[in-house]
């Protein structure tokens, strides 16, 4: 019944809504309203704005920049001057919350991340204000009113106060007694270790509300509504309390005391309800687990026992390899925020000393870390296609001299060897008595040459050697000279691949299991092939996907998987190292299948929205 009611709420046009690459939960979504696109006004301090939400005076203050509406005057500007275009579009309220258009949110210079036709990702605030602001000054004021100080602190609790709604601020003249708050149900949810709150205020009719926010919590106001007095603990520990006020203007106020969490308020009809979500992490040495019912849309979850399985409907995602710089590891959350994605598995197996992955790495048809040649590996072409098999990718430089094969990867050179290296602007290769050509990728020439230590800009291929074992490579810039991938594999189409992971073993093949240490050279008497937690990426009726495995052994994962009905599946490092993310989850904390933290991760598979910087 709530699922049905809440999907109500949104609108056709609708966009998730990011912050820092965030993304927050549904009911924080833009709308389409009067064809306009529109925000919660009490969504807005999120952002970094400061308001004040009433229908008869709304404020909107960012920095030293303000916009008010009134319906008598319409939308003015207070510290900077109104564009005449695009014309801001009336305030709309819609089910108690207000809605201001979102080219507001842009006169008042509010950075926007990212506007992709399924995403809007704002810039994450460095205050989040939590006052809201008093009635518009005089009509002759031009100045701007200072953002409110700091709050006081929140008790101490294991969670981050949220980001406060404003309040919907109810007529001037509160109405006569028009409803009854007839009754309060609680009911409390552990997911995990974050626990969700719901307290619900049934009415004998539809009243408005005010929200108004406090350092422990929250109280609900409302206007004309007649009640009984009470208070209360809460099984979660919270205290709920309804003080109803005095004649002649009834007014009964409903205190929330949390102490922390963040608090969604909506109200529901037949009969009019206003429900308040309270939801906490309790525990932040758990990570949260996602939220089945708050998955962005085109992401599906299933569960097979102990095997868990998020796929991505291939029309909206796609799989793509990102990595942290180089030498460095990052959360699996962190590196798909960083690439505007909704979801993430670890990559390939890495040295924890240095953070350098040990087996193949390529990113944008370039290979940044070198093959073993022996493991299996997954690709990826432009369009989100899959690849599994057992590549051995080697750089071949050509040019009016014929052809020759690179020797290795990476940005520690030898005097013996051909070395590329994929510049990241701040690494420097080479040595006294080698050449280093730099070379743009696709551009067909030497852009410079160096004799020495170097720094390559980034995205630039560095190919350092020594000139009396190699002569017939170039001496000078704008010389022929190309550089390309030879796969060197026939089990799939790997010219395509844009992007590529080796890990192993693999696991499934054409939906048999196919898993094979010998062939893949890995020690069954190690570490690595320890019972654990597994993860892995493979593809589920015909969808990309993550699957993790609670505990058990590489054989007993790929069984696993066949048996769900995976056709093909690569193992990724496992163990310490296995995290499976999806952004959103229960107030926008994020959800992990995993259910101890991992260790940060130089590389991973992250799942984009198409069209989000796509590569070509």
């Amino acid at each position: 019944m709530w699922t049905a009611a809440l999907a109500l709420v949104a609108a056709a046009g609708a966009r998730p809504v990011a912050i820092g690459g965030v993304v927050q939960a549904s009911a924080v979504e833009s709308r389409m309203l009067g064809g306009s696109e529109m925000l919660a006004v009490w969504t807005l301090p999120r952002i970094g704005v400061t308001v004040r939400n009433d229908p008869g005076d709304v404020r909107l203050l960012y920095g030293a920049r303000e916009l008010r509406f009134s319906p008598e005057r319409g939308w003015r500007a207070v510290g900077f001057t109104l564009p005449a275009t695009p014309k801001l579009a009336v305030p709309q309220l819609v089910g108690g919350s207000l809605y201001v258009p979102l080219a507001a949110v842009r006169t008042l210079g509010v950075t926007v991340i990212a506007d992709a036709p399924d995403l809007l990702d704002f810039a994450a605030p460095k205050v989040v204000p939590t006052a809201t602001l008093p009635p518009s000054p005089d009509e002759g004021a031009t100045a701007a009113v200072p953002a409110p100080p700091p709050p006081t602190p929140a008790p101490a609790r294991p969670t981050t106060p949220p980001p406060p709604p404003a309040p919907v601020m109810p007529p001037a003249t509160p109405p006569a007694t028009s409803a009854h708050l007839d009754t309060v149900r609680v009911s409390r949810t552990l997911h995990r270790t974050v626990e969700v709150q719901r307290v619900v205020l049934e009415l004998s009719a539809a009243a408005p509300h005010q929200v108004v926010r406090e350092a422990a919590g929250l109280s609900i106001l409302l206007p004309g509504v007649s009640a009984s007095a009470s208070a209360q603990t809460l099984p979660s520990g919270d205290t709920l309390s309804i003080e109803p006020g005095t004649q002649p203007s009834p007014q009964t106020t409903v205190r929330l005391k949390t102490g922390g969490g963040t608090s969604e308020i909506f109200t529901l009809d037949d009969p009019y309800r206003v429900v308040i979500d309270t939801t906490t992490h309790l525990d932040t040495h758990v990570p949260p687990p996602i939220d089945p019912e708050g998955l962005p849309e085109g992401v599906t979850y299933r569960v097979r026992g102990t095997l868990h399985l998020l796929s991505f409907d291939p029309d909206r995602f796609q799989p793509r390899v990102v990595t942290a710089p180089l030498g460095a590891a990052r959360d699996v959350a962190s590196l798909v925020r960083s690439a505007g994605g909704v979801a993430g598995v670890n990559g390939g197996y890495f040295d924890t000393a240095s953070s350098l992955p040990v087996d193949l790495v390529a990113v944008g048809g370039l290979m940044v870390a070198p093959s073993l040649e022996k493991r299996a590996t997954v690709g990826f072409t432009a369009q989100g296609g899959a690849l599994f098999g057992y590549p051995r990718p080697r750089y071949v430089l050509s040019g009016p001299f014929g052809s020759v094969t690179v020797n290795t990867v990476g940005s520690k050179v030898r005097p013996d060897l051909l070395t590329a290296f994929v510049g990241d602007g701040r690494t420097a290769v080479g040595a006294d008595g080698l050449t280093t050509l730099l070379l743009t990728p696709g551009a067909g020439t030497v852009s410079r040459v160096v004799t020495g230590r170097a720094v390559p800009p980034a995205g630039t291929l560095a190919l350092t050697f020594d000139p009396a074992r190699f002569p017939a490579l170039p001496r000078a810039a704008g010389q022929p000279l190309r550089a390309a991938l030879n796969w060197q594999a026939q089990d799939a189409p790997w010219e395509s691949a844009q992007d590529a992971l080796s890990a192993g073993p693999l696991l499934v093949q054409g939906g048999r299991v196919v898993i094979n240490p010998t062939r893949e050279v890995f020690d069954t008497g190690t570490n690595i092939w320890r019972p654990t937690r597994q993860v892995a990426f493979g593809v589920l009726e015909g969808q990309p996907t993550i699957a993790y495995l609670e505990q058990g052994t590489p054989e007993a994962f790929a069984a696993a998987l066949a048996a769900a009905g995976v056709r093909d599946a690569v193992r990724l490092d496992s163990g310490s190292s296995a995290t499976a993310y999806v952004a959103g989850g229960y107030a926008g904390l994020g959800g992990y299948l995993n259910t101890v933290w991992s260790r940060p991760v130089p590389n991973a598979i992250v799942f984009v929205p198409k069209g989000v910087g796509a590569r070509k």
